[in-house]
């Protein structure tokens, strides 16, 4: 099966199709997506509108009739710029307005809806089934994010992986959150770069036999700095003291995924913390 008229490409999809002559294999079918490996890769094929990521295939139809294990191609486009993220903030200046616009954030999230997910921890209300029981764990990692602790950091994550439903669990996304901050907080240099990633390669490791295939492959990105394009919105905005894109894109964000993006940006506000 080809899928033709892509209209947008992240640059690890783009990568990955043109070394496999833009060959896939389907991994799953989702109502508004479909996920494939390409090469190895785990990407998938969303709507034209779909949030731009690193991973994402962005087509004028996705194709029906497609089950795990079939085999399609891409008709990738030649005029095409792959979405990549702007630089994060790398300064100390602008990693210090991050955390100071992250506390804000937490403060004024309500006016974003309703949350989903672990937003409800973000807004300090009851966590909802099947999350009830976790509050504690976010509680765990947030501490220990605030105290600059890479080990226990990772100990606290192993905690929350697999946790909740889908491909890309609840527990997943918060603690992708809170990795993606400080990935962003070594690359400004006001936290052990090394420390981290190790903390983060243990994440990594854990993932691999804790949570879901996809739920891991994105997962590695946000521990490494990496995501959706409204969380580097997001960072962006607040390292710049720009509060009103920084709610434009805490909006945007949660608008991702069932509570997806609520997930990432409880985990961000946590990660973030000093």
């Amino acid at each position: 099966m080809r899928i033709r008229e892509i209209t947008g490409i992240g640059w690890r999809a783009d990568a990955a199709l043109r070394g496999g002559h833009g060959e896939a294999r389907v991994l799953a079918v989702l109502s508004t997506s479909i996920y494939v490996d390409a090469g190895g890769e785990v990407l998938w094929v969303g709507a034209r509108d779909a949030t731009p990521h690193a991973r994402a295939i962005h087509a004028s139809r996705t194709p029906d009739g497609c089950d795990a294990g079939a085999r399609v191609s891409v008709a990738l486009p030649t005029d095409a710029r792959p979405w990549r993220p702007d630089d994060a903030p790398s300064t100390a200046e602008a990693a210090a307005a991050l955390r100071r616009g992250a506390a804000r954030l937490a403060a004024r999230a309500a006016a974003l809806g309703t949350p989903r997910g672990f937003g409800a921890w973000l807004l300090g209300v009851p966590l909802a089934f099947p999350l009830d029981g976790a509050g504690a764990r976010a509680d765990t990692l947030a501490r220990a994010c605030a105290a600059d602790d890479p080990a226990r950091s990772a100990e606290a994550a192993t905690a929350l992986l697999g946790l909740g439903p889908g491909l890309t669990p609840a527990g997943d996304d918060f603690t992708g959150g809170a990795f993606f901050a400080r990935a962003l907080l070594a690359r400004a240099g006001i936290v052990d770069a090394a420390a981290w990633q190790a903390g983060a390669s243990a994440v990594r490791t854990a993932a691999a036999r804790l949570t879901h295939p996809i739920g891991a492959a994105l997962l590695g990105d946000l521990l490494a700095g990496e995501g959706w394009a409204p969380l580097h919105d997001l960072a962006a905005a607040l390292a710049r003291d720009d509060e009103p894109a920084a709610l434009d894109a805490a909006g945007r964000l949660t608008r991702l995924g069932h509570s997806s993006g609520w997930d990432l940006l409880a985990g961000f506000v946590a990660g973030a913390r000093a």
